[in-house]
């Protein structure tokens, strides 16, 4: 069966592959006549007209005048390094914002920090630009990176020149030639042309509340202006207690200082209650690319553009900025003083004796005791320190007393556990005995009968 499908179909293949070759077989000699017949027609022309007509044949030379050029690239041109020409897409020529997909090259020592400026290479151009690194959580949301992570890949998006997808990416960090480190920073590829991505960040606000009703506070230092508060409407804000809210809107004129905002509670909160709001801020890309213009320069001298925030700090010996609020500080927890419990009449009333409150006056003058002061004279202090002497002697008697009588225990319970181990031995020998006895009187009397 199989055989006979096979040479069924074996024909069909063969012949519909025949039919294909003969059809590109057929085009290319259509192909080759039309060469022909063009190169038989263009023969008795002169070069000139031919050149109109045909354009310029493959392996021809040709002078290209090129205009608006700096005189610095004829003054510094040099004919070791020749000049490559090329054309670039029409969408190209276009100025925006570049996402690619970068990872910090595995040779190079250092870590990249979010906008110090970097040197790439998509294509035809080279320019300096300052990148902003994030990574994409699995919401779709972008959030920024201080620096590049150590052995992955991250999101980072520039402002300069367009470049078709999928385009590979080179990142310097200098061009100098007289460096120790691994000169390329970090490869990345083109992803797309996002203009809509935002780039987010945490921020973290902190209110107090000056004034409390039932379920609504109003809480100030949260927020600068009332501006800012209509912007964070409706979001959802909590108390260090884990008591949840929601900012509702700006209180009016005269009821706070400006930023001050009324919100709403699941329950009463305290004065002592710190509110915060957690939320997301976009971060602005910074619109900056710097064309590389060596060619403009002779070529023992290296370009220099845009230095970085560490290399200014080393050349000038300035120290790294301190942030008071970025420092670790001593935890410092006061204690909680809570108000008296206050049980109302009616249910104290209903409440057994024994759970009432028993309400005792106080003093106006302090006790006898209170206020005499004994002071021992030196005969009492002899006694004092004698009987405390004896009391130490009786307890160090009554210690040994018990862990001597803790021991006769111990052994009077092992002797009784092994007598009354013999003693089961010896009841079990004696059932056993006893049964032996009674079945051989059975038998006996079983044999009588019979």
């Amino acid at each position: 069966m199989d055989e006979e499908t096979d040479g069924k179909k074996d024909p069909q293949f063969h012949r519909n592959g025949g039919q294909d070759g003969g059809f590109l077989d057929k085009l290319k000699e259509e192909i080759e006549l039309q060469k022909q017949r063009n190169l038989a027609e263009l023969k008795d022309l002169d070069d000139v007209t031919r050149l109109e007509m045909e354009g310029f044949r493959t392996g021809s030379y040709l002078r290209l005048e090129v205009h608006g050029i700096q005189y610095e690239m004829v003054e510094h041109f040099d004919p070791c390094h020749p000049i490559l020409v090329g054309g670039i897409g029409l969408g190209e020529e276009n100025v925006g914002y570049m996402q690619v997909r970068l990872k910090r090259h595995r040779w190079y020592k250092k870590v990249l920090k979010t906008r110090d400026p970097v040197i790439v290479s998509i294509g035809w151009r080279r320019y300096q630009t300052m990148p902003v690194y994030a990574i994409e959580d699995r919401n779709g949301r972008h959030r920024m990176l201080k620096y590049t992570p150590e052995h992955m890949h991250c999101v980072a998006m520039f402002w300069g020149p367009l470049a078709p997808p999928n385009a590979g990416v080179v990142a310097f960090q200098n061009l100098s030639e007289n460096q120790d480190l691994f000169r390329i920073t970090a490869t990345a590829v083109v992803s797309e042309f996002n203009h809509a991505a935002r780039i987010v960040k945490k921020i973290k606000l902190v209110g107090y509340p000056y004034k409390i009703f039932k379920n609504t506070a109003f809480i100030k230092d949260m927020f600068t202006s009332a501006l800012e508060v209509a912007r964070f409407e409706g979001a959802s804000i909590r108390t260090v207690s884990g008591i949840r809210g929601q900012v509702k809107k700006a209180v009016k004129a005269g009821q706070g200082k400006d930023g001050s905002a009324r919100c709403t509670f699941e329950d009463k909160i305290l004065m002592s209650d710190i509110v915060f709001l957690r939320a997301w801020t976009q971060v602005d890309v910074p619109r900056f690319f710097n064309p590389v213009t060596s060619a403009l320069q002779p070529r023992d001298r290296a370009w220099k553009g845009m230095k970085t925030v560490g290399e200014l700090r080393k050349e000038h010996n300035l120290p790294v900025a301190l942030n008071k609020d970025s420092l670790y500080k001593p935890i410092e927890r006061k204690p909680k003083k809570f108000n008296p419990l206050k049980i109302p009449t009616a249910l104290q009333a209903a409440l057994p004796f024994a759970s009432k409150p028993k309400d005792t006056p106080k003093q106006k003058r302090q006790s006898l005791e209170s206020l005499r002061a004994v002071v021992m004279e030196p005969h009492e202090r002899k006694v004092h320190a004698l009987v405390q002497h004896l009391q130490l002697i009786r307890s160090e008697k009554i210690k040994r007393r018990k862990l001597k009588n803790e021991e006769k225990r111990k052994a009077f319970e092992a002797k009784k556990a092994k007598d009354e181990q013999l003693s089961q031995k010896r009841q079990r020998e004696d059932r056993k005995q006893r049964y032996l006895k009674e079945d051989k009187q059975k038998k006996q009397t079983r044999q009588r009968l019979e």
